[in-house]
């Protein structure tokens, strides 16, 4: 599947950092964007620009907040093209923290939002803009939020917003290929100066299919992370996704280098994938939060009573 217009957004560090409070070392952090930077991989997002206001550093690493700073460090010295992208969620950023685009290290900042917070998503996004930065609107828990809410919000994105990209977010990894045709046409039939993105999650092991589905219905953004590395299931898998798209700008070795020796060794340290009681979750359209604490109890396997409780 080769189109010229499709970018690929690797999500690794960012998505990565919700399973440990975002505390990967810098040298970690660096090899990634090394291996991602010789893959050809057009943007790395290294991280969430949260305020200190709102989380402590002394409970989260330096990837919960990107001082400018840090990414510089994590980046610093290495020859790459691949733009440096960073999230910000609704109510938990202090915009006047965020320098001007030629002054920072980053080049996306990318708004997560739901549908009922999507005036504050526009907002942000608009400051954002105009401080010279790309930028795109994530909306997230689309699963939930399929009703005409959403078409309102989609057509005030497409009137006020300076979003480059609005992006289709399945949370609670969901939604099924029939659910992901039906909401990019929909997204497009709205959204007409703008790229339509999705970030897909593993729970139903449909990641990579669902991602394949947007594809196809012309979406041009596509998130993926290395190994398929993310919070509970975890996301869709960069090696697959790169495999898949035929790009001869792209090169499969790097990752597979950087699997070998940094992932599957991480695997050993952090659980992140297909696992049952993620699975339940995505079956039942729930939040995973739910299925991570089962896993971080005494009773992390006891699945079927993890399945009666959220039923009953």
């Amino acid at each position: 599947m080769y189109r010229e217009q499709i970018k690929v957004l690797d999500c690794t560090i960012r998505d990565g950092g919700l399973i440990n409070k975002h505390q990967f070392d810098i040298r970690f952090v660096r090899e990634v964007y090394k291996a991602v930077s010789e893959a050809g991989v057009d943007y790395m997002e290294i991280g969430y620009k949260n305020s200190k206001e709102f989380f402590s550093p002394k409970d989260y690493g330096a990837w919960k907040f990107c001082d400018d700073e840090d990414v510089k460090k994590a980046i610093d010295g290495i020859e790459s093209k691949t733009k440096i992208s960073v999230m910000v969620d609704v109510g938990r950023v202090n915009l006047d923290d965020v320098k001007p685009a030629d002054q920072s290290p980053v080049d996306v900042i990318r708004t997560a939002t739901y549908v009922k917070d999507i005036d504050k998503a526009i907002f942000m996004c608009n400051h954002f803009a105009d401080k010279g930065y790309e930028t795109a609107i994530n909306i997230m828990a689309i699963s939930k939020d399929r009703g005409p809410e959403l078409d309102e919000a989609l057509h005030q994105i497409e009137k006020e917003s300076k979003a480059d990209v609005v992006n289709i977010v399945d949370s609670f990894g969901s939604l099924y290929q029939e659910n992901i045709e039906h909401l990019v046409k929909r997204f497009k039939s709205i959204i007409k100066t703008k790229e339509i993105g999705f970030h897909g999650h593993n729970s139903l092991q449909l990641a990579f299919s669902n991602t394949i589905e947007a594809i196809i219905h012309n979406a041009n953004y596509l998130d993926a992370t290395v190994y398929g590395i993310g919070r509970g299931s975890g996301n869709c898998p960069l090696e697959l996704l790169i495999g898949f798209l035929k790009n001869p700008k792209f090169n499969l070795r790097p990752i597979l280098d950087l699997i070998s020796k940094e992932f599957i060794p991480l695997r050993e340290k952090m659980e992140w994938g297909y696992i049952i009681p993620y699975a339940i979750a995505g079956m039942l359209n729930e939040h995973p939060k739910d299925a991570i604490a089962l896993r971080d109890s005494a009773n992390k396997d006891n699945f079927r009573e993890f399945y009666e409780s959220l039923v009953d």
